[in-house]
């Protein structure tokens, strides 16, 4: 009866703990890039993409294939990567390679950014913002999809 109440109580925490409602203002954080370049978030980013597993990371890959460095900063999407769960072994050869993608990657090393605005983690979650303010959030599984919405985001 105890474990059963309090994996209840781990759940329903954990499940208010990791969502964004609209509305909701992005607190500040700053993290390392891929470059070990600190990256401060501010109320220009019009779009967060946050990739908490190695399939989200692969779609957000496949959907920047072939785009001119700057693509991002362009539409001003800030791209952010948990990697907390990859043992220290992959991190040594993952984050060297992250170095030749042409895009900004934003490591979420602790975990501490990323869990906040996602609750999949399966997909890549897409957090439209205004000054800061969560205004719409999606999903995507499918890289041509997400290529797709950062076409849009330019206009």
């Amino acid at each position: 009866m105890i474990k059963t109440f309090a994996a209840v109580v781990l759940t329903l925490a954990s499940l208010g703990a990791h969502a964004m409602e609209p509305g909701a203002r992005v607190e500040p954080w700053t993290l390392d890039d891929q470059f070990d370049k600190p990256y401060a978030f501010s109320n220009d980013v019009k779009v967060l993409l946050v990739a908490r597993s190695m399939d989200a990371a692969k779609v957000v890959n496949a959907a920047m294939e072939d785009q001119p460095a700057g693509y991002l900063e362009a539409r001003k999407v800030v791209y952010v990567a948990d990697i907390a769960r990859v043992p220290s072994v992959g991190r040594m050869f993952m984050v060297p390679a992250m170095k030749k993608a042409s895009y900004r990657i934003v490591l979420d090393r602790e975990g501490t950014v990323a869990q906040k605005y996602v609750e999949q983690n399966d997909s890549v979650t897409w957090l439209q913002l205004r000054d800061g303010v969560l205004v719409n959030q999606k999903t995507y599984t499918d890289p041509g999809a997400l290529r797709a919405a950062l076409e849009r985001a330019a206009d």
